[in-house]
């Protein structure tokens, strides 16, 4: 074997840990990243039914929210004057969580009135 040989599987045995790395954390941020664009659409929904008088707004965002995949869903609502402010709080399903798993998303819609 000669001297070229060896620095080329040396250079591999160093590189190939690397790329798979990037790789996984690009998913893991694809991953996330979902989970994000989720809850902020079962933020959206729950403030728009909220807004608009619907009693079953905050099971219809644990659809939402389920059917994206976020796990430990919390949905929480406050009226502020004529405000519906709704906040989403869930766990994205990331393979290696350093603490970026959390996610919050939060809709603030008027509320309607009829007139």
């Amino acid at each position: 074997m000669n001297q070229r040989g060896v620095s080329e599987s040396t250079q591999w045995a160093v590189l190939t840990p690397a790329i798979l790395l990037l790789v996984l954390g690009l998913v893991q941020l694809g991953v996330w990243l979902h989970a994000r664009t989720v809850a902020g659409q079962a933020a959206a929904t729950v403030a728009d039914l909220k807004a608009a008088g619907a009693g079953d707004a905050i099971a219809a965002g644990q659809r939402v929210a389920a059917s994206g995949g976020l796990q430990g869903v919390v949905i929480s609502t406050v009226m502020s004057g004529d405000l519906v402010v709704v906040t989403v709080t869930g766990r994205a399903p990331v393979f290696f969580d350093v603490g970026q798993g959390q996610i919050v998303a939060q809709a603030v819609l008027p509320q309607e009135a009829l007139r």
